[in-house]
């Protein structure tokens, strides 16, 4: 695996949320035009919750010795976190902040470390490698579903 391209894209997908969420309004933003899906404001909260978990999560499988990560439910974060209160801004900067702090750390690991294992509660076993591709790929995962409202808001 190259690990330099998947920082990269690691890295550059704060850039690509905020492009897909470029000129919306703040009406088109809370509105939810697909019954039963988030609004784009939740997603984007979404997103930015579970950044510091996985950034939590890399940090511990790097640092410890099979550390346990537990799990979290994106349903009772979206419940319980105030989505509606957050600010859109506040959590594009907060979520490339996140990566922009984890790209110096990332880069200074060797191939051998991305092998580096820690306890999933649910999951079980889950090297570093496998962590930094589903946070990398979380991004590119919820931009279609934006889409799909924007086009449903057209």
């Amino acid at each position: 695996m190259d690990y330099a391209q998947l920082i990269d894209e690691y890295l550059a997908g704060p850039q690509t949320l905020r492009a897909a969420v470029a000129g919306m309004t703040a009406e088109q933003l809370d509105a939810r035009p697909i019954p039963g899906k988030w609004s784009t404001k939740q997603v984007i909260c979404h997103i930015a919750d579970f950044e510091p978990v996985y950034v939590d999560r890399m940090k511990r499988v790097i640092a410890e010795n099979e550390p346990t990560m537990f799990s979290g439910d994106p349903n009772l974060f979206a419940a319980r976190l105030a989505y509606d209160q957050r600010d859109v801004a506040v959590e594009l900067d907060f979520i490339a902040l996140a990566r922009k702090h984890m790209g110096p750390i990332l880069r200074s690991l060797k191939p051998e470390d991305f092998q580096r294992t820690g306890i999933h509660s649910v999951r079980g076993p889950v090297a570093l490698k496998k962590l930094l591709k589903q946070i990398t790929d979380h991004i590119p995962h919820h931009i279609k579903f934006i889409a799909e409202k924007r086009a449903a808001l057209a």
